[in-house]
């Protein structure tokens, strides 16, 4: 009864890790970029430390961290080694992608494109050997790139363009996922994730994150959307719980489900109003992305750069449907929240961890 997770050292392979660990007897096999099999090690127990605190120790003994490179053949391994690990793993859930948004495309495919076909060969030499009963691919919700309108659970290829490296690498993966019949698959499509609804925790201080600190420095006089654009949030807990459940009952081969917060989903308007509120602040003027040169003048270079890559999700012309997925989790008692409804103690957590610069392990931010 094995899982071979991917991306255990990111932000929702984390909380994937916490969900095995605490909800089933499952032993985990973690690939782990390190230069051996101890560094990657260290690592993985670095991640339990956060997750469980003084706890960790009583689930250490159930995951095995393996050094691996995922854009190499067999995953940088000994055939001797891959084999075994083929022969062993029941359930693959590949979460480990590059999520910059800056990368030149040829880097991103390195990361998400062709580690997504490592992890299929392997997957496939499961099946050959009879053992492999499930592969779960982590995609994101934002293969909709510049689609307008409704994308649903059974849209993927609709002529869309792509904002950034990132949406284009992880469309390619997905279609690379859906060429390979003889691997019984399910895609997962996160929209933007944030942190724990209940005790706001985050590992990861980015998109959403960004704006929501430079609207607490008063950084920003403007941001390129319009009051009404729609900016689709799922908290951790959400996405992490549902995964775990899709990937311990997948259901039919095949399917796609869209772990977003579709009508439930925010606005700009909405977001900066709130902020707004929370940190005393005037909000920033919400202007057409092409209006936005013109009243950008008094912010630095250097935060236009930053801010650059996290634009277009301010202005995204899609929205999700996610019914197909609500249909299948509610049941399960698994339901997505509004972002209005934990907002403050996202930002609560966010002050008091100094946007990050302070951490502050999941361990303790679940016992205050």
């Amino acid at each position: 009864m094995t899982v071979l997770l991917t991306g255990a050292t990111g932000f929702v392979g984390m909380e994937l890790v916490a969900r095995y660990l605490e909800r089933t007897d499952r032993n985990l096999v973690a690939i782990i970029r390190a230069s051996s099999d101890a560094a990657a090690r260290a690592r993985l127990d670095g991640v339990l430390g956060n997750l469980f605190g003084y706890r960790a120790g009583r689930y250490g003994g159930r995951v095995t961290a393996v050094a691996g490179e995922l854009s190499a053949p067999r995953l940088g391994l000994s055939r001797a080694r891959w084999e075994r690990l083929a022969a062993e793993t029941e359930t693959i859930v590949h979460g480990a992608a590059s999520v910059s948004f800056g990368l030149p495309l040829n880097e991103a495919r390195a990361i998400n494109l062709e580690g997504t076909r490592r992890m299929l060969e392997l997957a496939a030499r499961g099946r050959e050997l009879g053992v492999l009963e499930h592969y779960a691919h982590i995609s994101t919700a934002y293969v909709a790139g510049t689609h307008a309108g409704l994308f649903s659970e059974r849209d993927f290829d609709l002529g869309q363009r792509f904002h950034n490296s990132y949406e284009q690498s992880k469309f390619e993966a997905e279609q690379l996922v859906r060429s390979w019949p003889e691997v019984p698959f399910t895609i997962l499509r996160p929209s933007i994730v944030v942190g724990d609804r209940n005790s706001g925790w985050t590992a990861a201080f980015n998109v959403l994150y960004w704006p929501l600190r430079a609207l607490a420095r008063g950084i920003f006089p403007a941001v390129p959307a319009s009051p009404s654009s729609p900016v689709d949030v799922v908290s951790i807990d959400y996405v992490a719980d549902a995964i775990h459940e899709l990937c311990e009952r997948p259901g039919d081969t095949g399917q796609t489900y869209h772990l977003t917060a579709g009508p439930n989903a925010s606005t700009m308007g909405e977001i900066v109003s709130f902020a707004s509120g929370y940190f005393h602040r005037p909000g920033p003027k919400l202007v057409p992305p092409a209006e936005f040169a013109e009243v950008a003048d008094g912010v630095t270079k250097s935060a236009l750069e930053e801010g650059s890559v996290y634009f277009p999700y301010f202005s995204v012309a899609a929205t999700f449907d996610d019914a197909f997925t609500r249909a299948r989790l509610e049941p399960a008692g698994i339901s997505v929240s509004p972002l209005r409804d934990y907002l403050g103690r996202l930002l609560d957590f966010a002050t008091r961890s100094r946007w990050g610069k302070r951490p502050i392990a999941r361990a303790e931010a679940l016992t205050t």
